[in-house]
């Protein structure tokens, strides 16, 4: 990870009030963080019960108020909707008024830039975008686990220091990401942490139905070490029977998948070609175990809905 330059004291923005519109799981935790880097959280927005424990666990005595509301208290105020809720939010916001000159609104979606927030900044707000490449619980460890987070930062160029403190002063590593690089940017951290959730899930139901009684004990040092090999490597770190060519050890994979879980067939068949064209174009998997190997891949998708290459 590349080093952040330390914002000088005088770019780091003054102390704060914070407020919050959408008390999902991530807002309140970004708030709480802000807290004990000295800002001041005075108000949040949640209409489902749970978003309003969570506002009350992570925020204590911080009110429940309309958006509108939170928009007037705050001096920062942070957007944590989902991303197709965002812009129409934003221009809601903006049209009503509510938007005030000089106010900081930052939005956590990782889909958008800075753009999404024009009409407020069209009301003379200041936009940020900072999005924290991690998964929220909704809990107190959220605040523990985004110290060392990257978060991705789309701002204009004269925000970007004040963009960048504020991440640090979250605990966070700030990386830049150029407004069109955005939705490239959040395809890449759903691919990876979006399917491994969809991978591991699978592998413990398989696990179980083979009669594993603890399949996340059996599997956490295996996942725990092929993670930090692949971080660490690459494709170097490809192991396995795709990655060997083990045609026939595939093959059987196959077919006990066709037997036991079907529904998890044409994952299995995507993700071994997807490992063969990466093994075979790193010079892992030798050419003439390929072949074999890739008619073993498109037989197996007889039978299934298609082909998922």
């Amino acid at each position: 990870m590349s080093t952040v330059h330390q914002p000088d004291p005088k770019d780091r923005p003054a102390r704060l009030t914070v407020g919050v519109v959408g008390a999902g799981r991530v807002g309140p935790a970004l708030a709480a963080s802000l807290q004990l880097a000295g800002h001041r959280p005075v108000a949040a927005s949640g209409v489902s019960e749970a978003s309003r424990r969570r506002a009350a666990e992570l925020l204590p005595d911080v009110p429940i108020v309309p958006p509108a509301e939170v928009m007037e208290r705050a001096d920062l105020v942070l957007l944590t909707v989902p991303d197709d809720a965002l812009p129409g939010l934003v221009e809601g916001l903006a049209e009503t008024g509510a938007v005030r000159p000089g106010q900081m609104l930052v939005h956590t979606s990782g889909r958008y830039g800075a753009k999404v927030l024009d009409p407020a900044l069209r009301a003379g707000a200041l936009p940020l975008a900072l999005h924290p490449a991690m998964t929220f619980t909704g809990t107190p460890v959220d605040v523990q686990r985004l110290a060392g987070c990257s978060f991705g930062v789309t701002a204009p160029d004269e925000l970007r220091l004040a963009a960048e403190a504020l991440v640090i002063e979250m605990g966070g590593e700030p990386e830049w990401i150029a407004e069109d690089n955005r939705p490239l940017y959040h395809a890449a951290l759903a691919l990876g942490a979006n399917h491994l959730v969809t991978l591991v899930a699978q592998s413990l139901e398989l696990l179980r139905t083979a009669g594993v009684a603890a399949p996340d004990r059996m599997l956490g040092p295996l996942l725990g070490a092929a993670l930090d090999n692949a971080l660490r490597s690459g494709d170097a770190a490809l192991t396995g029977p795709v990655a060997r060519g083990d045609a026939g050890t595939v093959a059987a994979h196959v077919e006990q998948l066709r037997e036991h879980a079907p529904q998890a067939v044409a994952g299995y068949l995507a993700m071994a070609r997807a490992t063969a064209d990466r093994a075979l174009a790193h010079g892992l998997l030798k050419p003439e175990l390929a072949e074999d190997l890739l008619g073993v891949l498109a037989d197996g998708t007889n039978g299934t809905e298609g082909d998922a290459r």
